[in-house]
This record gives structure tokens, sequence and C-alpha cells, in this order.
């Protein structure tokens, strides 16, 4: 096999969840790009029709659906009509994901909850769902976006969210243990788990955002001295998606400019 066939997505099916904006837009243009149709999921349907646009520019095929991951009937239908619509999926990337601050004392329980049922009970749900076709086809590719903070614990002065770092890391061990429960049916499950890249969520130069006081603070500690950007995320996204990854499964893949490393 050529190095280009390696990565060549041509002829795929992917469903990115949360891909109407951010970084889920990024990888679904990215996907798209490499050869792969693309199912864009979120509940807002216009964000995700707009991106559909983006992806038929570059002589793809695209269809935008309307689903809420937390949602197990959702989820189910919008998997049907992804299937219905292009005949299979082998690719699925798990992008939809929330987030709110605030210390762990005073954490609202609803909060909590929020990110659990969107980060881990959507994961999974999509996982679940889609997996089913995929073990029937004997091959699919899955992508869980993890986080780097859901290795250990966080300095509140970079992230005050107990829920977004206990959600992410789940999300890690779900990973693995579908790998090794699929692993035999040609279904292979990774994440990738970005340190803070600049999106819509994390941008320093707009207040409000998660890290608008803290990126400076936290770009002083990568050590490559900067935030991620789009570029940093789709090279990860390919290998994973494509059969360049055929012998790697259950692996976190870690993007944050080494600073897991310190």
């Amino acid at each position: 096999m050529s190095l280009n066939q390696l990565f060549d997505l041509n002829g795929k099916t992917a469903i990115v969840t949360g891909g109407g904006s951010g970084l889920g837009r990024v990888m679904a243009l990215a996907l798209a790009e490499a050869g792969a149709n693309v199912v864009v999921c979120s509940r807002r349907l216009e964000v995700c029709e707009a991106v559909v646009k983006e992806i038929e520019a570059l002589g793809r095929q695209g269809l935008g659906l309307s689903l809420d991951v937390t949602d197990r009937e959702s989820v189910v239908q919008g998997v049907e009509k992804a299937i219905s619509h292009f005949g299979k999926i082998e690719i699925l990337v798990n992008n939809s994901g929330t987030v709110f601050e605030s210390p762990a004392t005073d954490m609202p329980i609803e909060q909590w909850q929020a990110m659990l049922d969107t980060n881990v009970t959507g994961t999974f749900l999509m996982c679940q769902a889609v997996g089913k076709h995929m073990i029937n086809n004997e091959y699919g590719k899955i992508i869980n976006i993890s986080s780097s903070i859901g290795f250990k614990g966080v300095d509140p002065e970079a992230v005050d969210s107990v829920g977004y770092t206990t959600s992410k890391g789940a999300v890690m061990t779900l990973t693995k243990d579908l790998a090794v429960k699929w692993g035999r049916h040609g279904v292979y499950v990774n994440s990738i788990a970005p340190g803070v890249f600049t999106t819509g969520m994390n941008n320093p130069e707009i207040p409000g955002t998660l890290v608008h006081k803290a990126g400076p603070f936290i770009a002083s500690q990568v050590p490559v001295r900067r935030l991620g950007s789009d570029n940093d995320l789709v090279g990860a996204l390919l290998y994973f998606a494509s059969a360049a990854s055929d012998y790697c499964t259950g692996h976190i893949l870690t993007l944050d400019g080494g600073l897991g490393a310190k």
C-alpha cells in the first residue's frame, strides 16, 4: 500500500458529532478533504447545514442532522438516517462536549450531570449505535475526543471544572475498554486528548470564554509556548480515521504542546 493510500478516505463515510462549529467543523472538513463523505451532527441543524455546504464545495457529499447525543432515541434515529442516506458508516468522531467552570465545593449538581450526560453518556450512546453497524460490517474507526486534563488533577487557575476533568477521564477508559472488546470485530477505538486549543469555547481574546483570563497563563506553561490550533489536530485525526492506524487501538494520543511531559 502506498503512502497516499494509507491516508486515503475516498469512498468512506464519517459521522462527526458537534461538527457544526469549532474543532468539530475543522475535523469534518479535514475528513472531507481526505476523501470522505461526512455526516455533520449537532443540536443546531442550521450550523450543520452550513458546514455541509463547505463539504460539498470540496467535492464531497454531506448530510446535516439535528441530533442530541444525550437522548438515546435521537442518537438511534440519527444513525439510522445516516446509514439510510450513505449505506454505511466507517468512521465515527465523538466530539460533542460541554463544560462549566465552578469550584468543586460549589459546583451545582445540574452542571456536573450535564457534563457527564454529554461528554460520557453521549459518547457511549454514539459508540453503541454506530458500533453495532461497524461490528456487522467487520470494520470501523471510532475516534473519541477526550482531553489532556482528563489524565490528572488540574490547577484551578487553569481550568476549575471537576466535572469536566472527570468526564474526560471517563472517556479515556471507555475508549480502552471498547477497543479491547471490539478489536476482534475489526472495530478500532482510539482517542485524541487535546490540550487547550483556540476555539469558540476556548478563545483568550473573547471575554466570557473558558480561557479568556487564563489563556496567557496556560500558554506560558506549555513547553512550545502557545495554545493549539486547527492544524495541530487534523494529522492525528486522519491517522486514526485511515488505514495508517490499522494496528493501533485503545490508544490515547495527547496533543498538548508537551505540557503533560512536565
